[in-house]
């Protein structure tokens, strides 16, 4: 996990605290230092002062979000600032935990947020297992998929693709091969998965 603060007291702190559950953490002083130094090696959560000289936690955080760095985010301060409080949490924020906080409630908030990012990082790498799959379909093959898709029989897709029986047959046997499924229960259930996937996609954007 990472830490930005510009109070060294509470670097060493929080570093202290975070390693008596195991916890790998790298401190740094100021959002300059994070943006230089920082490079995600997994699953992970951030944990960052709202108020620091220069940029503040926020501005940092709106920097990582343009950059496509999704790790989950902790925001600390010593200020009850609602409106603040607010932005962050619209901003993708975990939590945003006003200073003195319980030491022990802000370590189980930061284990869940590293869940959370192990789970999150799971489901894309399930994702993007699936999309690998149909990309290796030809063409040909994806035509054939298409009319398996609409319910058609081997026959009317010969019919529809202007080949054999065979052709059809063989070019099925092919694409099943290559998505890893053995029957048509199995061959729609990725079809399903896949449509999901590709919605989703369609919505991020």
């Amino acid at each position: 996990m990472y830490i930005v603060d510009d109070d060294p007291d509470m670097r060493d702190s929080l570093r202290w605290l975070m390693k008596t559950v195991g916890l790998h953490v790298e401190t740094f002083p100021s959002a300059a230092d994070f943006l230089r130094d920082f490079t995600p090696r997994g699953p992970g959560c951030l944990v960052f002062d709202v108020r620091m000289p220069g940029t503040s936690g926020l501005k940092l955080f709106e920097e990582l979000v343009a950059r496509g760095e999704s790790m989950p985010v902790i925001f600390i301060t010593a200020y009850a600032d609602v409106p603040m409080a607010i932005q962050a949490m619209k901003s993708g924020a975990v939590e945003f935990v006003e200073k003195p906080f319980n030491r022990q409630k802000l370590l189980d908030k930061v284990q869940r947020a590293i869940q959370d990012d192990v789970e999150r990082r799971r489901l894309l790498a399930d994702r993007e297992a699936i999309r690998a799959r149909f990309r290796r379909l030809t063409e040909k093959e994806r035509a054939v998929l298409d009319l398996i898709k609409a319910g058609r029989p081997n026959k009317a897709i010969a019919t529809c693709l202007d080949i054999t029986p065979r052709a059809v047959e063989m070019r099925r046997a092919s694409l099943m091969k290559k998505l890893g499924v053995r029957s048509l229960v199995e061959l729609l259930r990725l079809l399903i998965a896949h449509e999901v996937v590709s919605e989703g996609r369609r919505d991020a954007r």
